[in-house]
């Protein structure tokens, strides 16, 4: 099966990975606002590097559940 087509379906039948979708798209919507800026203080570059390592460990979660539903056996 697709990995988008999983995602979709645990993202409408999975509260633990909608949750984790979410906080996931949160922590890239704050990244993004770093992107536009042309310096960051010692503060924002700790904050850059805080959220994509935090994404990350979403991410991987992410797959997890993915990899999880993937290998459960298919019912008729």
């Amino acid at each position: 099966m697709d990995e988008h087509v999983v995602k979709e379906y645990l993202r409408n039948h999975s509260e633990d990975f909608r949750e984790l979708f979410e906080q996931h798209q949160m922590y890239e919507t704050e990244l993004k606002q770093f992107k536009h800026r042309p310096y960051l203080s010692d503060q924002e570059q700790f904050r850059q590097t805080e959220l994509k390592k935090k994404k990350l460990v979403l991410k991987d979660q992410m797959q997890l559940m993915i990899n999880d539903y993937r290998s459960q056996p298919v019912s008729n």
